[in-house]
């Protein structure tokens, strides 16, 4: 046992290694020349159930870089299919290795996985590792989303290697340690009817629902209540996602969570100037994950995450595909639902009326048609005034507000209750490009000023800060398209 980081509290609880071979692959991380830390999460640290006041920050940059493995640990590569853009493919973690499962002083078990950390099996030509810039921005966007309520991965530390990363220009090699409950996705469940065990099908279907979905095990349609179950959680996230103007940018099936939490920040960034086209990623040229594309491409890999479940929720085929149909298709409906509830709990809006639709669909088109910010249109319409916007003093506003004010006096409606529920839903600050952009290139040149203030506004989206207002700014007009890169 190594005393180093003996006192920390890892509770590592292993069940994943022990699924078969064929899911996964057990190796160590690849050991790098000089790690230093660059930032730790000790909020999420307390969380977990850890202390690292118990050991200094080399043994750290040791332990989240992988030279020194924490005891209990039991490295794996976990093996899993996707469609990327559409296109199937065998993948894999390629550059990422889960250390363990961690079981916190809540009793909640947690996969702690580096990124970034060397080959693996499934790395195919890549080289394992990843760049500080990609990873702190990772950082940033999941802790971000995880403060503004909405499901997610988590990151709990980011260390420099020492080493150089090649990629169209030498980058800063780094690792970062992703905490998720598990990185089953529905890449896996595609993996697993395609390997050459039939088994795994049902291993895998099995070891989900222990760990996620116990109340499901005694049902007598569990395959088909997983489906939903996970249908469900995945129409909350993507609401939750167009709540707040977020583009994942990269949702291919393998980048779906059956736990229901937003994972692999790559391409990802957050709309300013209201547009449902809007797409940044520079490998989504047909923009097939744009914002508006969001909901439909979450039906299409849930539709992909039915057709792995078929031969479990039915023994004849048939019957088995007419459930699995009718299950997708009623995601639309589902989606639409919760769409609404959103937009009137951003609106203000108690109860129903028939008028609502008109009311919010008319709002988004004056905000397209007027290049309006989106953030700050809502915070306008709860008195946070930004900065004086002319663009609020355009009739079709001020037209389309006095019917809103009118919709607000409905079922005993009060002021006081539409801006608690308008609060509840509207950031009033969120991770802006140019200001992700500006923390990053200060990151690479060794100041880590910049990201730690971002961080701080970005911890409480929904209060008031004093200086807030820096961050509340969209960028400033520019000719050239903002544009956000994988980081593999």
């Amino acid at each position: 046992m190594n005393k180093a980081i003996s006192k920390i509290g890892w509770r590592f609880d292993n069940t994943y290694s022990k699924l078969p071979d064929t899911m996964l692959s057990k190796l160590s991380p690849i050991p790098v020349k000089a790690p230093q830390i660059i930032i730790i999460n000790h909020s999420l640290s307390k969380q977990l159930g850890l202390d690292f006041s118990t050991t200094n920050e080399e043994n750290l940059a040791l332990m989240f870089s992988g030279n020194l493995l924490p005891e209990g640990s039991d490295a794996i590569a976990q093996a899993y299919a996707g469609h990327q853009f559409g296109h199937f493919t065998m993948l894999g973690d390629g550059r990422a290795i889960v250390i363990g499962e961690h079981i916190s002083k809540n009793n909640q078990r947690f996969d702690i996985q580096f990124k970034g950390s060397g080959k693996t099996p499934f790395s195919r030509n890549g080289d394992g590792r990843a760049a500080l810039g990609p990873m702190l921005r990772e950082y940033i966007i999941s802790e971000a989303i995880h403060a503004l309520n909405i499901p997610t991965t988590r990151s709990l530390a980011v260390v420099k290697t020492g080493e150089t990363v090649m990629r169209e220009t030498p980058l800063i090699g780094a690792i970062l340690t992703r905490v998720a409950k598990s990185h089953i996705r529905v890449g896996t469940f595609q993996y697993a009817v395609i390997s050459e065990d039939k088994k795994n099908l049902k291993t895998l279907f099995d070891y989900t629902v222990e760990r996620h979905y116990p109340h499901i095990k005694d049902s007598k349609t569990p395959a088909l209540d997983l489906l939903k179950t996970v249908m469900e959680k995945q129409t909350k996230l993507v609401v939750d996602w167009m709540r707040v103007g977020f583009i994942h940018g990269v949702m291919n099936t393998d980048n779906m969570a059956i736990s229901g939490e937003t994972i692999d920040y790559g391409p990802c960034a957050f709309m300013d100037t209201y547009d449902p086209e809007t797409v940044f990623s520079s490998i989504d040229q047909q923009g097939r994950y744009a914002y508006f594309n969001q909901p439909g491409i979450a039906k299409w890999n849930l539709a992909r995450l039915a057709e792995s479940l078929i031969p479990l929720i039915d023994n004849d085929k048939d019957k088995a595909i007419k459930i699995a149909t009718e299950t997708i298709n009623s995601f639309s409906e589902l989606y639409k639902k919760n769409w609404f509830k959103m937009m009137r709990k951003k609106l203000g809006l108690l109860g129903e009326d028939l008028k609502d639709e008109g009311l919010i669909i008319d709002l988004l088109t004056w905000m397209h048609q007027n290049k309006a910010d989106y953030t700050n249109t809502f915070c306008y319409l709860m008195n946070e005034k930004i900065k004086e916007e002319k663009i609020y003093s355009n009739q079709g506003f001020i037209s389309w507000k006095q019917q809103w004010q009118e919709r607000l006096k409905l079922h005993k409606n009060s002021p006081e209750k539409s801006l608690e529920l308008m609060r509840l839903a509207n950031p009033l600050v969120i991770p802006r490009n140019h200001k992700v952009e500006e923390a990053l290139e200060a990151a690479n040149n060794d100041d880590l000023s910049p990201m730690k203030n971002l961080l701080k506004f970005l911890e409480k989206p929904y209060e008031n800060q004093e200086g807030i207002i820096e961050y509340q700014y969209p960028a400033p007009p520019s000719n050239e398209k903002y544009q956000t890169f994988c980081g593999t």
